[in-house]
């Protein structure tokens, strides 16, 4: 073990230095999904300032999740290679950088790259608190000052956590020498980056258009190519044999797919709300409170329910009920109160709550001790870039799909018809997460092994 390793004390008791630690952690994980929440009630604003469509502001929701599920199975090598310390600082200066290059962007194409870093920076980190009060105090900035000083605001605070993990962080664990496979993260890369790019575009160039078809192609072939790699090489970036163990395989389709119809919601509701309903900023962020809130109520109870239970009667109740939320909020038109659009966000996350945690325990638990970390790694890159993709691909159908309605009809009324054919796919997505449940969870529970993904 190196000298500048901590450990815990043999005594068992949880001293002053490791909680600091963990303070100094879970605050740059706050920091981290409160920056990924904050951006939403901004979507409609930044379409306005830079004079674009919803399939091109989408970028600026997708993008987020896409790179942190790329990063995901390449943090497992930075945390072998670098100390606790080191790795914590760079990412928390790539992350400040890539923040205040959002605040100042002269351009869309500077937003994003800025959103890149953020991502990148913050890869994997996680904390419940971020998306609850996100859009709640970023609508309020939003309204009042503009988005780029909502931004803005987000750099002290990193800079406040990265002074603080100066005086307070130590470094934990021993470090190895591991091996990076540079080809594997490149074809990853190009992969997603190409599917992304090519489901975003097709609702301006067109389906048929070279540029679109030659980059889902190129995305498609690299990541089959990807899926070979990691089966032959030994120090694969994910372990896919993982997926041979039936209900791991299930789990990882099933909790996919609700990050495929969900994650659409922040990207897709600000755009209803504040285009169609005509809602503030403010009020956007108060109609996704609810939401967030009731996910953090309910993700604990799940749990608790799950130990009792096991996950196949509460899986299939939280599936029926996101599926079904989802299709209501395909019903809304421009006289919908937006009350009862918050009321169905939240039932839409209630669901979503419920199903989750249980299944993705549920998979995580059957599989042997030595690949846990391996299918931790799985299901946190599949839901980030699926959720990534979906959003792409949904928004682009919704652009579509408003751009024809639009013709003979107001931009409120032809964006109320693209999000409810948008929403319409989401639930269809919601009803095969069901169907697989119905079909494929077990009651049967397995000695609990983790608690979380």
């Amino acid at each position: 073990m190196s000298d500048n390793c901590t450990v815990a004390p043999a005594n068992g008791r949880i001293t002053g230095t490791q909680i600091r630690i963990v303070a100094v952690v879970v605050l740059g994980a706050f920091l981290a999904l409160l920056n990924q929440t904050v951006m939403s009630p901004a979507l409609p604003v930044i379409m306005s300032d830079f004079a674009i469509d919803a399939s091109t502001a989408q970028w600026i929701m997708s993008i987020y999740p896409l790179v942190s599920g790329i990063m995901v199975p390449v943090s497992a090598f930075l945390i072998d290679k670098f100390s606790t310390r080191a790795l914590f600082f760079g990412a928390t200066l790539v992350f400040a950088l890539g923040t205040l290059l959002c605040a100042a962007a002269p351009d869309f194409l500077f937003l994003i790259i800025g959103r890149v870093l953020q991502a990148a920076g913050m890869a994997g980190i996680v904390m419940s608190a971020g998306p609850a009060v996100g859009p709640v105090v970023g609508g309020a900035v939003i309204d009042t000052y503009g988005w780029r000083t909502m931004i803005g605001a987000i750099v002290p605070l990193a800079i406040l956590v990265l002074v603080l993990g100066v005086f307070m962080l130590k470094n934990v664990g021993e470090l190895k020498n591991p091996k990076l496979d540079l080809p594997s993260v490149v074809l990853s890369t190009i992969a997603f980056g190409g599917l992304l790019y090519g489901f975003s575009s097709a609702s301006s160039m067109g389906w048929g258009n070279p540029v679109v078809l030659g980059s889902i192609v190129a995305g498609v072939v690299c990541l089959v190519l990807f899926v070979v790699r990691q089966g032959k090489i030994e120090d694969s970036l994910l372990q896919l044999g993982t997926l041979k163990t039936r209900e791991f395989r299930v789990a990882a389709i099933i909790v996919t797919l609700i990050n495929a119809a969900c994650l659409v919601t922040n990207t897709l509701l600000p755009l209803l709300l504040q285009t169609s309903l005509g809602a503030s900023a403010f009020e956007t962020g108060m109609a996704m409170l609810p939401a967030a809130a009731v996910g953090i109520i309910i993700s604990p109870i799940s749990g608790v329910v799950f130990d009792k239970f096991g996950p196949r009667a509460i899986s299939i109740v939280g599936l029926a009920l996101m599926t079904g939320a989802l299709f209501l909020l395909s019903l809304s038109t421009v006289n919908t109160p937006i009350l009862v659009v918050a009321l169905f966000c939240m039932l839409q996350s209630a669901g979503q709550s419920l199903a989750n945690m249980p299944v993705n325990t549920w998979g995580v638990n059957a599989l042997k001790n030595d690949m846990i970390a391996h299918g931790n790694a799985i299901a946190n890159t599949g839901r980030q870039v699926a959720g990534g993709l979906c959003t792409a691909l949904i928004i682009t159908v919704m652009t579509s799909v408003t751009a024809s309605a639009g013709v003979d009809a107001s931009i409120q009324v032809a964006t109320a018809v693209g999000a409810g054919v948008a929403y319409k796919v989401c639930a269809a997505i919601g009803l095969v997460s069901l169907i697989c449940a119905i079909f494929s969870v077990r009651t049967k529970k397995t000695a609990p092994k983790t608690k979380e993904a």
